[in-house]
């Protein structure tokens, strides 16, 4: 089987910065496209961005031009460098990997538990 284990969140003032990662482990064989998303309270879960095994990458509009996504191959694990953070970030945020797995090379989607992020004076 696989995890993902999200680390990074917290409690950040407005304007500041956070960097998310989320590291995978298990029967990985490959990892096609790691994804955050993040659920605010009362909201539905969103798509914040996604980054794919050739490296291209997509945004949702509310996050374009202040949050990077990026991935290390080698370790299986994907980061989310936020700036510029603004109260309305403040959301549980999610990893989510299309993961082949071992020995039956088949590709299955896996989550992490998420992370707190709070952006807050």
């Amino acid at each position: 089987q696989v995890q993902l284990v999200e680390s990074g969140g917290g409690l950040v003032q407005p304007g500041g910065s956070l960097r998310l990662s989320c590291a995978a482990s298990g029967n990985i064989f490959s990892i096609n496209g790691m994804t955050w998303y993040r659920e605010a309270p009362g909201k539905q879960r969103e798509f914040v961005a996604s980054i794919i095994l050739g490296g291209r990458t997509n945004y949702s509009e509310s996050v374009k031009g202040r949050f990077t996504i990026s991935r290390d191959n080698a370790k299986n694990t994907a980061y989310l460098q936020m700036d510029s953070l603004k109260p309305e970030d403040t959301a549980v945020y999610y990893c989510s990997a299309k993961v082949v797995i071992t020995p039956v090379y088949l590709e299955y989607d896996y989550w992490g538990q998420g992370t707190q992020v709070t952006v807050s004076s």
